[in-house]
């Protein structure tokens, strides 16, 4: 039986996990006024995670956001953005210091092989 990798060379420090946590975000724009916005992950990693947004926010801005489900904060800056076709902005970003487990999960160390699958070398009718 054959092996194939799911995926290629991964350059992420930890893996990226789906996960939904409702968050407060806070920012200021680019006109200097304060914005405070409610949404939720989508995917998260040890290092920061990525989010939909309403606001439009530029790569290496500092947000603050805030876990709804725990109450902890943690500073981030945003590393990408992406808006889609329904006008939402996806935005990635890391956490600016090392967090005290922000997620409130575990995520495996850096170095671990990526998930594999068997695979049959012969078709099946």
């Amino acid at each position: 039986m054959a092996t194939i990798h799911f995926r290629r060379v991964d350059r992420r420090r930890t893996p990226r996990v789906a996960l939904f946590v409702d968050l407060i975000v806070q920012g200021v724009t680019q006109d200097n006024e304060n914005f405070r916005s409610r949404t939720r992950s989508h995917s998260v990693s040890g290092y920061g995670g990525s989010m939909m947004l309403e606001r439009t926010v530029t790569i290496g801005q500092t947000l603050l956001l805030t876990n709804d489900f725990s109450g902890q904060k943690a500073e981030c800056r945003v590393v990408a953005v992406r808006t889609g076709r329904d006008g939402r902005i996806s935005v990635a970003f890391e956490f600016t210091s090392p967090q005290a487990n922000f997620w409130k999960m575990h995520f495996p160390s850096a170095g671990i092989k990526p998930l594999r699958k068997i695979v049959p070398t012969t078709a099946i009718a």
